[in-house]
């Protein structure tokens, strides 16, 4: 009698699920997603509302901070502005004598010196704003643009507190209180807008260029030069032989744009007809500019913030 021996076949593997199925497609019928990946725009102009109140709490909170360990405390944040206008008063206006060709030159010199240490700021915090975070930026998941906007809130803070030294210091050079100086308060605006467009771009850069942040003191030291702040840009352009193109580049830059109109609105001696041309749709359309694409710049390296 003859045994028939089989040989045991091995059961079939298992196929992975999903197996030759497109694996985007398998996520998505999961309800899964890529971490880290950059949402809509519109939705990440819902998350960046949302977190609102923590942007304003960090603002403050980094604000607060800023002069702990220093005696005087908060007193630096007017102090170092009025001691650069110090500076300046006496370079350029003592040495350089520009004042004799400025009427009310001390109110004209601190506005532009306080207008200018918003912007200037803002800018180099800016440059910080994720390499400076890049614990919290790893750690946490939260619209990237948060830091970026709450330091250019912080230095607005800033502006606004040292806003009461400034109509101190007016007030003992015979300017009082009048209607033009309601128009403060679009032209800080409009500024505001500007400084956190800059800022955004200036975050991105620096995420990815540290590099910058070296750079961005003698780049600033240059546009503050070109600014009129501590110098009158009408003056110049009457005087000087300069070209007129270079005139009209000279009054269409933002930064001296937003000081001139703080300028007009504060200082009686200061008048509209001392401003450039179209002044205040150059400073909207700055500030429109630099903040819509600014924002749209730094969105589109959302997914990137943090890696590397």
């Amino acid at each position: 009698m003859t045994t028939q021996t089989t040989t045991p076949t091995l059961p079939r593997a298992v196929e992975p699920p999903g197996q030759g199925e497109d694996l985007r497609a398998l996520a998505l019928r999961h309800g899964l997603s890529v971490s880290g990946a950059r949402p809509t725009l519109l939705a990440y102009v819902r998350q960046l509302w949302s977190r609102r109140a923590f942007i304003a709490t960090f603002a403050t909170a980094r604000l607060t901070a800023q002069y702990s360990r220093a005696r005087l405390g908060q007193m630096w944040q007017v102090m170092t502005p009025l001691l650069n206008a110090a500076v300046y008063f006496f370079v350029f206006g003592v040495l350089m004598d520009v004042r004799s060709d400025i009427p009310d030159y001390v109110p004209f010199l601190i506005t532009g010196v306080f207008v200018w240490t918003f912007t200037s700021q803002s800018v180099l915090a800016g440059t910080r704003a994720i390499s400076g975070n890049i614990g919290l930026v790893r750690a946490l998941h939260f619209p990237r643009a948060s830091l970026p906007v709450a330091v250019a809130l912080q230095q607005l803070q800033q502006l606004v507190f040292s806003l009461g030294a400034l109509v101190v210091i007016l007030f003992c050079f015979g300017e009082f209180p009048a209607r033009s100086w309601l128009l403060a308060v679009p032209a800080l605006f409009l500024q505001t807008l500007f400084n956190t467009g800059v800022a955004l771009v200036m975050a991105r850069l620096a995420a990815r260029t540290p590099d910058i942040a070296q750079l961005m003191p003698f780049l600033l030291r240059t546009w503050m030069y070109v600014s009129g702040v501590m110098w009158s840009l009408q003056h110049l352009a009457a005087s000087s032989r300069l070209p007129q193109a270079l005139i009209a580049i000279l009054e269409a830059n933002p930064a001296a744009l937003y000081i001139d109109l703080m300028r007009c609105a504060l200082i009686g001696s200061f008048t509209s007809g001392q401003l450039p041309p179209h002044a205040w749709a150059f400073a909207a359309g700055w500030a429109l500019l630099a903040f819509v694409g600014g924002f749209l710049y730094f969105w589109k390296a959302e997914e990137t913030y943090g890696r590397g």
